[in-house]
């Protein structure tokens, strides 16, 4: 592997937000974190992906937890390592476009409570679609991450993903992350990708890319030769599969090499074996599916993701046509091509996806069309990559004319309305953005939060109550 241009390869480590998201459909908790959170501050990883992404819903919406609060909690515990977080440009963490005042705060406010880089994508790879969370993590003296969001198509080639990396450089990017959700990368594709990012842009290349169709190892040491600067990996116990590849694996790799990561493998260890206890509980409660941990080779045939294909097997569930996947995995790449070649991602995977169930289980292209799908066609999410045949889009919209201009400058202003909408519930001013993220989830868990504190601090009455009745006894009792 010797190589005139060799460095030391830099780590993410995305246990704490991507691997559990991937695996366990971001079920971690807070207390499964903490115990083990010194001891990966010890490490020496370049940054722990930790917040963002689909932890913010799952914090309020199943786990009763204070998504803000976790936040503070791993800075505290991590103070000598760089925390990140996934950011979906104007989407944010929800699953609209958001007004620019909006995404400004909640950029301002991630970083206040410990996020020290942004990782931010968008799904149509639009730039308009990440101005304002740029400029705003620029702002705030965050690092911007920013990502190509990789997929196959006629117009997805090198030059494409190159010119783009460059305009994401000149708005204020430090870093460009080549986001490979779907496990499409192959090594031969990653080699040449890494050396025409690292020949157009001067700031370091990311690689994040998912194991599910069994090639991110050999394709990261491929793209490790040709220049990437860090690399995303999980902990073995929450590796491979949905998830990405193992951390130890690399290290090991790449010891004694000119790429050698300079982490070790003991303190390593220490880290394995806390995920290795929780990897063993999830299995024995059915939260880790032996399924999500495969190889699955569907990836490479239709492009479809790990979580968008159990999506689309659930939807087909439902309606009791499980026999028409392999129907609806044909039908994807047709919608997709009509569409202008999206790339599959949250949440353009979902929009394509159900519109290619519709289209199946109708029997006809078309026939009913979803709101998001309209949506796509009309400019709302933003430029597809390549542009929608004007008369495909007069069937879908029906006379409605398409949008052209960036799609948050039709937006009002709205963080006031939000906040006065948020004022019953807020404890704190980051309340204003849950209540933004998730308007009809963020009430039910700010009522289960305060019944939390209140019983909490009748425990802490009673505890102190005990604790004085003890002191004044000359003989206290003992309580077996």
């Amino acid at each position: 592997m010797a190589n005139k241009n060799a460095k030391p390869v830099k780590i993410t480590e995305v246990a704490l937000r991507d691997a559990h998201q991937s695996l366990i459909a971001t079920r971690m908790t807070m207390d499964e974190m903490r115990p083990i959170l010194p001891a990966m501050d010890e490490v020496g990883y370049y940054s722990v992906e930790c917040w963002g992404g689909a932890t913010f819903d799952s914090c309020i919406r199943f786990l009763n937890e204070d998504p803000w609060e976790r936040l503070r909690i791993l800075r505290k515990e991590m103070p000598n390592t760089k925390l990140q977080m996934l950011f979906r440009g104007q989407n944010m963490l929800g699953y609209r476009h958001y007004a620019d005042d909006v995404v400004e705060y909640f950029v301002q406010k991630s970083v206040a409570n410990g996020i020290d880089i942004m990782r931010i994508f968008d799904a149509l790879n639009d730039p308009r679609n990440l101005e304002t969370a740029i400029k705003a993590a620029v702002k705030e003296k965050a690092h911007v991450q920013a990502c190509i969001s990789y997929t196959l198509s006629p117009v997805h080639d090198n030059e494409y993903f190159a010119n783009y990396a460059k305009t994401l450089e000149e708005m204020g990017a430090n870093s460009i992350c080549i986001k490979d959700m779907a496990g499409l990368l192959t090594p031969t594709a990653t080699h040449e990708l890494v050396k025409k990012l690292k020949e157009s842009v001067s700031i370091p290349v990311d690689i994040h890319s998912h194991y599910t169709s069994g090639l991110a190892s050999m394709s990261i040491l491929k793209g490790i030769e040709a220049g990437a600067d860090i690399i995303d990996t999980a902990i073995s116990p929450l590796a491979l599969g949905t998830s990405h590849m193992p951390t130890e694996s690399l290290v090991a790799a790449l010891q004694g090499t000119e790429y050698d990561t300079g982490l070790d493998l003991k303190k390593l260890n220490v880290v394995r074996e806390h995920f290795a206890k929780l990897r063993e509980k999830y299995l024995q409660s059915g939260q880790l599916s032996p399924k999500m941990l495969g190889v699955d080779a569907n990836t490479l045939l239709y492009q479809v993701p790990g979580g968008m294909l159990s999506n689309l097997l659930s939807q087909l569930k439902e309606a009791g046509k499980e026999d028409k996947l392999e129907d609806v995995l044909k039908e994807i790449p047709a919608v997709r091509k009509d569409s202008g070649y999206p790339p599959l991602v949250t949440p353009t995977s979902q929009i394509v996806g159900t519109q290619a169930v519709f289209n199946v289980l109708l029997g006809q292209r078309y026939k009913m069309v979803t709101k998001e799908f309209k949506g796509l066609v009309h400019g709302d999410y933003g430029h597809t990559p390549a542009p929608i045949d004007p008369e495909f889009a007069k069937q879908i919209l029906k006379g409605q004319e398409p949008i052209t201009c960036r799609p948050a400058d039709l937006l009002e202003p709205e963080m006031d309305k939000i906040r006065e909408q948020a004022k019953p519930y807020m404890e704190q001013e980051e309340d204003c953005l849950t209540y933004a993220m998730f308007p009809q989830v963020a009430p039910k868990f700010f009522e289960t939060r305060k019944e939390m504190r209140e019983a909490a601090k009748v425990r802490e009455e009673e505890k102190q109550k005990i604790g004085v009745d003890f002191a004044a006894m000359s003989h206290p009792v003992k309580l077996f």
